[in-house]
């Protein structure tokens, strides 16, 4: 058994969070024995939770900041107390942290790069490069979860040495077969029957998700078009956007439906999904499409185009609401074409993405 310690930021709702909890449901079969370290308390947050059903150790520095320095000291110690064979940490704070856990014991330093952060003001900029240079320095191995990321990295940091940064691209379990039972319930749930189409949107509710387009591309979808958009997520954007949707009318078109821990199910109950992100390095959500079988509607922005393309889906310009809505009547007009695209999306998940493949 291969001792992996994982340390991120946090275990609130979030892409890069979310992947630890798939990739504790899969270490077991890989022969990986997995912990996790959080810099920030757990409050309420439902993942250190789940982790923990899951037979994974869970442990807090219970940081008052992500960039508290009493974090160098209790990281350092958790660390020793767990004797992993690799510490592997995602995000910068957790890579500053971890290269000083690591330094002069027999541990290998791994990073995982999550994120293009190429639109950072001055202070954000000291903060981004100096997570490149402790990265060079201590990672035997920095992972890109896209092309697009690997790409931005090297040249942003031409320092960097290239043979070791490689391209993982990030996975999720192959989800199980809902029944029709379950798949009724679920479109019912949103007042959506057999003569409806169910569009999700999974993503946190901030800035640049893209919510906003959407919510605009909603405005301009003819009624009798029968789609209803879900937003799944919540964040600090909700509150606005639910002013929004009810300023525009929209509300039987466009549901809240909050955090959900029940996302495979909720798209096995699509139609198709959309993800009109203004920057992302490569989305969970339309791995997690790809996976249910069910085409998307993406932006041509960072690591999408690598998930969604002319075979899988329908690629749009980012923050161009006449565009995502002439895409979604496009879609929601051709059963038959949406059908093909969900199965070629599918092969590509069980080619690229499919967590055995992945972890």
């Amino acid at each position: 058994m291969a001792r992996v310690c994982h340390v991120i930021h946090e275990l609130g709702p979030g892409g890069a969070e979310k992947l630890l909890v798939d990739a504790a449901r899969l270490a077991p079969d890989v022969g990986i024995e997995l912990s996790v370290i959080s810099l920030m308390p757990f409050g309420d947050h439902p993942y250190p939770r789940v982790l923990a059903e899951l037979g994974v150790p869970v442990h807090s520095l219970d940081l008052s900041s992500r960039w508290d320095l009493r974090g160098r000291r209790r990281l350092r110690s958790i660390v020793q107390d767990i004797g992993p064979d690799v510490l592997h940490t995602h995000l910068k704070h957790a890579d500053l942290l971890g290269a000083h856990a690591v330094r002069g014991l027999d541990i290998a330093h791994v990073s995982t790069l999550h994120v293009i952060e190429d639109a950072v003001g001055p202070a954000a900029r000291m903060k981004r490069d100096a997570g490149a240079r402790v990265r060079e320095r201590s990672a035997l191995c920095t992972i890109a979860v896209s092309e697009a990321v690997r790409r931005w990295y090297l040249e942003t940091f031409p320092f960097v040495a290239a043979e070791r940064v490689v391209v993982v691209r990030n996975g999720v379990p192959a989800p199980e077969p809902i029944s029709e039972e379950r798949r009724v319930a679920l479109r019912a749930e949103f007042g959506v029957g057999d003569d409806g189409l169910l569009v999700p949107m999974v993503a946190l509710m901030r800035p640049g998700k893209g919510h906003e387009d959407l919510i605009a591309a909603a405005g301009l979808i003819a009624s009798e078009v029968p789609v209803t958009f879900v937003l799944a997520g919540s964040g600090s954007e909700e509150a606005r956007l639910r002013e929004t949707v009810d300023a525009a009318a929209l509300a039987d078109r466009v549901r809240f439906a909050g955090f959900r821990s029940d996302i495979p199910d909720l798209l096995a109950a699509a139609d198709f999904v959309v993800h009109p992100t203004h920057a992302d390095a490569l989305p969970t959500a339309l791995v997690q499409a790809a996976a249910a079988g069910i085409p998307s509607i993406g932006t041509k922005v960072g690591g999408v185009p690598e998930v969604v393309d002319a075979e899988t889906g329908i690629m749009v310009p980012v923050a161009d609401p006449p565009a995502l809505a002439a895409a979604t009547v496009e879609l929601a007009s051709d059963p038959d074409r949406r059908r093909w695209l969900g199965k070629r999306a599918r092969e590509r998940f069980d080619e690229q993405y499919e967590g055995g493949v992945w972890i």
